[in-house]
């Protein structure tokens, strides 16, 4: 009776892992956005010890998932980044992009980016607080909100139980509040061949869905196969699909090595480069849905048969 009380305790144990990794966990979406957009973080600016922390995280987090490091130094791609918009002592700033791999044996890979640098204390510019130097930017929104999806997505790939007929590059960004810095270091100085790259999706500031003008992704343009792609895919949000692959974001430096690209972004706010920027203004609700969206787009990029074809958009 013990033996058989045991079994039973294991096989739910399993079922519920399992059942655990098919979903996008809120709890894991808030514990990670509460983390990176704390005070205590003083907005992750490009150099900061905080952001170090931010990163420390980061990798943490990735080696819990068990992905291989792909960086050049374990998970980590180290650069210089410069400040340019203002005039500051410390102009040239350490950062790093922080890379996991899930190696499923494939030909090509997808790549899954989101940025996790922010605007610090206000002084490396971009604030659009007039009395903003000084003051927390926490940068919720802007990324954390994206930090977070990467985490969780990576989560979900890499405890499916599934051998996916793709890899999966999850890659943080740094300094990308500087100019898509830490993006422009990886696709000159990439760990994995480009050729070898099939699309890129990119999550920047998703945390704030507006209903009245739904989730923008940006990029449908960049291929032919996007269309047959996005076929069958519904959402219990409204989202928009626009054609170019340029804006303001790392899918840009991928987009101009001729890869497809999307950037999933729930547009502007108030709150944006602003000190008011803060985890409790979060629609987990909504970003739980982009995370889907964008899970059930990645699944369907696995069915292609063939790398997707490129287009440029302008």
């Amino acid at each position: 009776m013990k033996n058989i009380s045991m079994f039973l305790s294991i096989c739910c144990f399993i079922l519920f892992k399992s059942v655990h990794a098919q979903q996008i966990e809120i709890p894991n979406l808030k514990k990670h956005i509460y983390y990176l957009a704390d005070d205590k973080m003083k907005g992750r600016g490009t150099g900061s010890k905080e952001v170090f922390k931010a990163a420390d995280y980061i990798e943490k987090e990735f080696k819990k998932y068990k992905l291989q490091p792909r960086g050049e130094k374990g998970y980590r791609q180290s650069f210089k980044a410069k400040v340019w918009k203002v005039k500051v002592a410390d102009s040239i700033r350490n950062a790093d992009n922080i890379i996991g791999y899930l190696d499923n044996g494939a030909e090509l890979t997808i790549v899954v980016g989101a940025h996790y640098d922010h605007l610090g204390m206000g002084g490396q510019g971009s604030s659009k607080d007039s009395l903003g130097v000084g003051k927390i930017h926490n940068g919720a929104d802007d990324n954390a909100s994206g930090t977070a999806g990467l985490l969780e997505l990576a989560r979900y790939f890499s405890s499916n139980n599934v051998k996916e007929p793709y890899n999966l590059l999850f890659i943080a960004f740094g300094a990308e509040e500087l100019g898509l810095v830490g993006s422009k270091y990886f696709t000159e100085h990439p760990t994995l061949p480009l050729e070898k790259i099939t699309a890129m999706l990119n999550m920047d500031m998703i945390g704030r869905y507006n209903p009245a003008n739904g989730l923008a992704v940006i990029g449908y343009g960049t291929s032919s196969q996007w269309p047959t792609i996005f076929n069958d895919i519904q959402a219990p949000i409204k989202f928009n699909l626009s054609k170019d692959g340029n804006g303001g974001s790392d899918q840009t430096s991928f987009y101009k090595k001729n890869i497809p690209v999307l950037f999933f972004h729930t547009g502007g706010h108030p709150d944006y480069h602003m000190p008011t920027d803060d985890a409790e203004k979060i629609d987990y609700e909504a970003l739980k849905a982009i995370l889907d969206l964008e899970k059930d787009v990645i699944n369907n990029i696995m069915k292609q048969s063939a790398k997707m074809d490129f287009i440029w958009t302008n």
